[in-house]
C-alpha cells in the first residue's frame, strides 16, 4: 500500500511538472497540441495537458543583436574590401518566426550578406567610406521588408568596420598626407595673402591720412597768408587815409597833392605781396617832376 501511494504521488508530481509552465518576462512559449500549433503562452503561469501539449519553442521578445561574419565585397571600381556588420532585430510575431522559416538567425544573416554585396557593388571605394549612413539605412530598409513575413522587425543595421587591402590602405594614407599638406599650404598662402592685403590697406590709409594732413596744412597756411595780406592792406589803407586827412587839413595845392600821392604809392609798393598799378594821372605827375628836375639841373 505504501509503495502504491508513493508511485501515485510520483506520477502526480510528474504530471504537475509537465502541466505547469512558468514563462519568464519578455518571453513566450509556442505550444503545440498533438503536433499542431495551439497557442502562444505569455509571461506568467501556464498550464498544459501532459503528453498532449508540447512546448515547441521559447521565443525572446527582446531586441537582439546578430554579428554578421566579415564579408569580402567587390566595389564598383573592382576593389575587394571586407565589411563587418551587426544587425539589431526584434521578433514581433513569435508564431511566424517559428513556422515561417527554418532558422530565423541564419535567414537574416544570409539576407544581410547578399544585400551588402548588392549595395556596395554599386558604389566606388571612396563612396563606400563616405556613405556609411546611406548603406546602413538601405540595409535596414531592405532587411526589414524581407523579414516582415517572418514576424521580425529589423530596427537598425550598423557597419562596424570596412577594411580595404593593404596596398589600397597605403595608397589612401599617402593620399591623405598629400591632402593634408595641400590644405596646410593653402592655409599658409591664404594667411600670407591676408597679411599682405592688411599691410597694403594700412599703407593706403596712412597715405590718405598724410595727404589729408598736408591738404589741411596748406589750407591753414593759405588762410594765414590771406589774413596777413588783408591786415597789411587794412594798415596801408589807414596810412593812406591818415595822409589824405593831413593833406586835407593843410589845404594843399595840386603839386603838393601829387607829391604826397607818390610818397603814399612808394610806401604801398614796399610790401612783398603788393602789386601797384599806377594810374595815368600819376604818370603825368612823374613827367612833370622829371621836367622840373631838368630845369633845376640847367640852372
Amino acid at each position: 500500500m505504501t509503495i502504491a501511494l508513493i508511485i501515485f504521488l510520483l506520477i502526480v508530481l510528474i504530471i504537475a511538472f509537465k502541466s505547469i509552465k512558468i514563462v519568464r518576462q519578455a518571453e513566450v512559449y509556442i505550444i503545440e497540441r498533438l503536433g499542431k500549433f495551439h497557442k502562444i503562452a505569455d509571461a506568467g503561469l501556464t498550464i498544459i495537458i501532459p503528453f498532449v501539449d508540447h512546448v515547441r519553442s521559447v521565443v525572446s521578445l527582446k531586441e537582439q543583436t546578430m554579428d554578421i561574419p566579415p564579408q569580402g565585397v567587390i566595389t564598383e571600381d573592382n576593389v575587394t574590401i571586407t565589411i563587418d556588420t551587426v544587425v539589431f532585430y526584434q521578433i514581433t510575431d513569435p508564431a511566424k518566426a517559428v513556422y515561417e522559416i527554418q532558422s530565423l538567425k541564419r535567414g537574416i544573416e544570409y539576407l544581410a550578406i547578399t544585400t551588402i554585396r548588392d549595395i556596395v557593388g554599386k558604389l566606388s571605394l571612396d563612396s563606400t567610406f563616405s556613405s556609411r549612413d546611406l548603406i546602413n539605412n538601405q540595409l535596414r530598409v531592405l532587411l526589414d521588408e524581407a523579414t516582415d513575413k517572418w514576424g521580425c522587425k529589423v530596427n537598425r543595421v550598423e557597419i562596424k568596420d570596412i577594411n580595404p587591402p593593404a596596398d589600397i590602405r597605403d595608397a589612401m594614407e599617402k593620399q591623405m598626407n598629400a591632402e593634408r599638406n595641400k590644405r596646410a599650404a593653402i592655409l599658409q598662402a591664404e594667411g600670407e595673402k591676408q597679411a599682405a592685403i592688411t599691410l597694403a590697406e594700412g599703407q593706403k590709409q596712412a597715405a590718405i591720412l598724410q595727404a589729408e594732413a598736408d591738404k589741411e596744412a596748406r589750407i591753414r597756411r593759405a588762410a594765414g597768408e590771406a589774413e596777413a595780406i588783408r591786415e597789411i592792406a587794412v594798415a596801408k589803407a589807414q596810412e593812406v587815409q591818415m595822409v589824405f586827412d593831413s593833406i586835407k587839413k593843410t589845404n594843399p595845392d595840386d603839386k603838393l597833392i601829387q607829391l604826397k600821392s607818390l610818397e603814399a604809392l612808394q610806401e604801398i609798393a614796399k610790401g612783398e605781396a603788393n602789386k601797384v598799378f599806377i594810374p595815368f594821372e600819376a604818370t603825368n605827375t612823374l613827367s612833370s617832376l622829371g621836367a622840373i628836375k631838368e630845369i633845376v639841373k640847367k640852372d
